[in-house]
């Protein structure tokens, strides 16, 4: 890889306008405001902080007329519509960008604040926590009431292209889908009226919400539901990742790919694997409900996923198509965590077509899942062509101090490596 150094400096630079968010309480204290009831309180800091938020758009993105627009070197190139499985120069899904940075600032903070959820001590961050592929290592999250919620976490990263979250897909914006945990009893459990009460008994909180969305402040106004998920929606839209080597390589960086990773990707997009049919570059994914027959996690009930709607019974256990972007750092796989690693998830496809149907299920296979019969060296090389999907140079900066004065989650971990 002779070239490799000087073409990431050049691939980053037409990816990349912008920097980290960086907005913090110009005092430098920890809050002014105690916690509404029925939530911890905060520590009452001696002096009252002035909170400002970031004016920079973060990385990946460009400002103009105020606003965050996305910048990539993928936006040269056509969409992917009617373009099969997509190339190695082919262009993204739209995006959510046009976001404010101030909105995107405080949706970071809201992110990491567990104030959001009933009891104080769970935040968005809890489940999908950034040094771990926004993901949290678990089969299964686990939720206010320290049990296991339905599914497993999935990643975040380029949740600004989606059109459909969740595993089963069934919300189909950031705005909604953030209303699912917040207020799911099994996961932060909070209701709008209190988490309202909350963010509005905040100081803090009122100050940045009013610098955020100005034109609904007034004279400091009541903070709104729709301004949370609208926060929420915007700090998610800026998780970008693709910088990876893949990216370099499918820019025109020939030698950004080990041999056995270019092999690797040669089987991943051959009619044979078929991969690339479902995980379309360049966002590995073709958004599309698949049902595939997966196993469930051991001591899991069958999951009916998709089908679980009264108006979808071919979908019964189908589930959205993740991307697999930063898949090493995410493991388990699959909605119930039932893979432990990349090696055992590929080993899945070439077992033969349905064989992980639990009897008395007749599932409306998806008509990709059939018997590749992949070698151990095709299914080894498929694995390492994944890693070379990784990507996590635009990671955001976690807080130092929240708005609410509560901690930071526990299982946040400050060393900023993976486990």
């Amino acid at each position: 890889m002779k070239r490799l150094a000087s073409q990431v400096a050049l691939f980053v630079e037409a990816l990349l306008v912008g920097a980290s968010l960086t907005g913090a309480p110009t005092a430098g204290a920890s809050l002014a405001g105690q916690a509404a009831a029925g939530t911890p309180a905060a520590t009452a800091p001696a002096r009252t902080a002035s909170w400002h938020l970031s004016d920079q758009c973060p990385a990946s993105f460009e400002k103009r007329e105020s606003r965050c627009w996305l910048r990539s070197a993928y936006q040269q190139y056509a969409s992917l519509t009617g373009a099969g499985v997509g190339g190695l120069k082919t262009g993204l899904p739209p995006i959510r960008d046009g976001f404010t940075p101030r909105q995107i600032d405080l949706g970071r903070y809201l992110f990491f604040d567990p104030a959001l959820s009933a009891n104080g001590r769970l935040a968005c961050a809890s489940c999908h926590i950034p040094d771990r592929g926004f993901s949290d290592h678990r089969t299964h999250s686990i939720g206010i009431a320290g049990r296991e919620v339905r599914r497993n976490a999935p990643s975040l990263w380029n949740v600004g292209f989606l059109r459909r979250f969740f595993w089963d897909g069934r919300a189909h914006s950031l705005e909604e889908q953030a209303q699912g945990p917040l207020y799911n009893a099994l996961e932060m459990g909070n209701r709008p009226e209190s988490m309202l009460r909350t963010l509005n008994g905040l100081p803090a909180y009122r100050e940045l919400f009013a610098q955020a969305f100005p034109a609904s402040a007034g004279s400091r106004g009541a903070i709104s539901a729709p301004q949370v998920y609208g926060a929420l929606a915007a700090f998610e839209s800026s998780l970008i990742s693709l910088n990876s080597r893949y990216d370099l390589y499918a820019q025109g960086v020939a030698d950004a790919l080990t041999a056995n990773e270019l092999e690797g990707f040669n089987v991943f997009r051959s009619f044979v694997a078929r991969c690339a049919e479902c995980h379309t570059p360049p966002l590995f994914t073709n958004q599309q409900i698949a049902v595939i027959g997966m196993p469930e996690a051991r001591g899991h009930a069958f999951d009916p996923g998709a089908g679980d709607a009264p108006d979808a019974p071919l979908l019964r256990g189908g589930f959205k198509v993740p991307s697999l972007r930063n898949a090493s750092f995410t493991a388990p796989y699959g909605h119930s965590g039932q893979f432990g690693t990349l090696r055992e998830t590929v080993a899945f496809y070439t077992k033969g077509r349905g064989h992980a149907v639990p009897p008395g299920e007749h599932l409306q296979l998806h008509w990709h899942i059939w018997e590749p019969k992949l070698s151990d060296h095709e299914l080894d090389r498929l694995v390492d062509f994944l890693g070379a999907l990784s990507d996590e140079s635009f990671l955001p900066a976690t807080p130092d101090v929240l708005p609410s004065g509560l901690p930071l989650p526990a299982e946040l971990k400050r060393d900023g490596e993976h486990s």
